[in-house]
């Protein structure tokens, strides 16, 4: 038998008014963009007062602030539920793909142009880290014999000393960093239209590119 809910029926409603001011929220942002986003718009929408509103968002960036954690969080579920079921850097390549394609601007709010005034509290960027341990763990897990270091794996090592959320060795860091950097540059030039016109599908130069940083 499940736990009894503990919430009151006011929680659940100011709970259930915050989830419809997000998906509101949403719906503009895939209209005009989030630098366009506007509360007073989106109390309109839903038939409240502007006032009324800021009592569950205080204001502009704190709603900015609750979606880019909602995607934060739906991005490391996927990666967290395809590492319990068994995987690699391909099958978490794939994973980023195919959640990026699911929802396009959910990925450009994350990782698209910044939004202009806006600045992420630092509690956003844990969350975040939670995509990049899933990430490094698997890199560790499938990091080869050490060859001659690059330059980028050199300066990870030397400053390897520094505190970190997660003890990953320069090898496994920089393979974490050449893959989430090669695969977010392919992503977002297909999100953003600029493979149109050059006849070939972009899931193939996708595909390639996390082939070659798997192995």
């Amino acid at each position: 038998m499940s736990e009894p809910d503990a919430s009151t029926p006011r929680q659940r409603y100011r709970a259930q008014v915050r989830e419809d001011i997000k998906k509101h929220a949403w719906e503009q942002i895939a209209t005009a963009g989030a630098s366009a986003l506007s509360l007073n718009a989106i109390a309109k929408q839903i038939g409240m007062s502007g006032p009324a509103l800021y009592r569950y968002f205080a204001n502009r960036d704190e709603l900015i602030t609750e979606l880019i954690k909602d995607a934060y969080r739906s991005l490391a579920d996927a990666f967290r539920a395809r590492a319990e079921a068994g995987t690699d850097l391909g099958d978490l390549a794939h994973t980023l793909r195919r959640w990026a394609l699911d929802d396009p601007q959910r990925y450009f709010l994350l990782y698209g142009t910044p939004v202009p005034g806006y600045r992420a509290p630092e509690d956003t960027t844990r969350i975040a880290s939670q995509i990049m341990t899933v990430l490094l763990d698997a890199c560790a897990a499938g990091q080869s014999p050490a060859t001659r270091p690059s330059p980028l794996q050199t300066h990870l090592d030397e400053h390897r000393d520094r505190a970190a959320p997660h003890p990953a060795t320069p090898p496994a860091l920089h393979r974490a960093l050449t893959f989430w950097t090669r695969l977010h540059g392919v992503l977002s030039l297909e999100l953003a239209g600029h493979f149109t016109g050059m006849d070939f599908d972009p899931a193939h130069l996708y595909t390639a590119e996390a082939e070659a940083l798997a192995h």
